[in-house]
């Protein structure tokens, strides 16, 4: 039984334009999608530390004081500074080390699944956690890159931001795959990626892009977005499984007995990303709609700065 056969019941809606997603956010004003102000939202609650590649080094930006210690060069020290006090401090400068963060937001029409409990589609909370990690990037000074769009150039501040807002502000329309597959931009060497899907397409038209990620020595995550019945596959009696795309039906009378076997293909799929993320030497999270965003950005956050990547 192929994960497609067992897709989950489309939900009673189909997935909400952008005025769902909006919530009347028109305060950031302009031609900007009011996902953003929720973006925005969402990264001012997460505690912000330094990125991993904060440190001292060569830059133009001043950094700290601190007190000198044998071996320092005299003319690393600050005399003003030093001329308040009984010892003599180093005036550091931030080291410029911005890195690039490349995204990927799988916008396949398995992304549409919405659950009648759940807050949103797929794809929406896909959409609404990278555009976070974005906001908290540019905070940081990193460039970033949303790969497969207008803002696939990497750059910095505010207008890449606006940019980036601009791709993930309206729900994706058009002729779509049933699962997605990341574009083939080239990836900046030594950088970091993060790719948001569900994962439950066939993992093998992914190979050529993760390649050239590895060759390049591209380190990133996989970000498994699923919605809660996904998971728990909550069926019984009568069902008529469709696919978002309506490439494949699948009719039982006891949606119950598959529920097991279901959850063998879901734990399969998983583990197969799962080893293809140690073989790239990237980390996997596993997030549900039904769950707060707030603790995924977070572990996205620290995952992007994080020295072992």
């Amino acid at each position: 039984m192929r994960m497609a056969d067992t897709a989950p019941l489309r939900g009673p809606d189909k997935p909400q334009g952008p005025v769902g997603l909006r919530r009347d956010a028109e305060k950031i004003g302009g031609a900007l999608p009011p996902l953003l102000a929720e973006a925005e939202i969402l990264a001012a609650s997460v505690a912000m530390g330094e990125h991993g590649r904060r440190r001292a080094g060569p830059g133009e930006n001043f950094w700290q004081y601190r007190q000198a210690v044998p071996g320092d060069p005299r003319s690393g020290v600050d005399w003003r500074r030093s001329g308040r006090s009984d010892y003599q401090f180093i005036r550091e400068m931030e080291w410029e080390t911005s890195q690039t963060v490349s995204l990927w937001v799988d916008h396949a029409r398995s992304m549409d699944f919405r659950s009648e409990n759940s807050p949103r589609t797929k794809w929406q909370r896909a959409a609404l956690l990278a555009l976070a990690l974005v906001v908290l990037l540019t905070k940081a000074g990193e460039r970033t890159s949303l790969m497969g769009t207008d803002a696939t150039q990497p750059r910095s501040g505010t207008k890449q931001l606006n940019r980036v807002a601009m791709a993930l502000g309206e729900n994706p329309t058009g002729d779509r795959p049933e699962y997605g597959t990341p574009p083939s931009d080239r990836m900046v060497r030594g950088s970091r990626a993060v790719f948001f899907s569900d994962f439950l397409g066939d993992p093998e038209p992914m190979v050529p892009v993760l390649a050239h990620a590895a060759d390049r020595g591209v380190k990133g995550c996989f970000v498994q977005v699923l919605d809660d019945i996904e998971e728990t596959f909550p069926f019984d009696g009568r069902l008529i499984f469709e696919s978002m795309g309506g490439g494949t039906e699948f009719e039982t009378l006891r949606a119950r007995s598959l529920q097991q076997e279901y959850r063998e293909k879901l734990a399969e799929r998983r583990a197969r990303l799962d080893e293809l993320a140690r073989q790239l030497g990237w980390l996997v999270l596993h997030h549900r709609t039904g769950q707060s965003p707030r603790a995924a950005l977070l572990w996205l956050y620290m995952a992007t700065g994080a020295r072992q990547l």
